[in-house]
């Protein structure tokens, strides 16, 4: 039975620990751009996106299809960095165990 309270004592410390990482995610930051810094996309760890910036020479109204694709580029290649950075992150605690939909 001691090895029971072990092991449960051991995953409420690693539950602490990954509520306390979800809470530093949320104010770590990533930036992608796209169309050589036209577009800047910050996310942070929680793959929240805290901000578009367009220069204004990309907004061009007879190529707004342009534009779109610049900002998808830049907010996927965003969202991936911010979800490679919190499997890091994860990693950390749990020792490279594979827990998925964690985050």
């Amino acid at each position: 039975m001691r090895g029971m309270n072990k092991i449960m004592k051991q995953v409420q410390q690693m539950q602490a620990k990954m509520a306390q990482l979800q809470e530093e995610l949320s104010e770590k930051t990533v930036e992608a751009t796209s169309g050589g810094g036209a577009v800047r996309v910050e996310v942070n760890g929680k793959q929240e996106i805290m901000s578009i910036t367009i220069d204004r020479e990309v907004v061009d109204p007879e190529d707004v299809e342009m534009l779109q694709d610049l900002i998808l580029a830049a907010v996927n290649e965003a969202l991936r960095k911010s979800q490679e950075m919190a499997n890091e992150e994860m990693g950390k605690i749990t020792g490279g165990l594979n827990l998925p939909g964690m985050f």
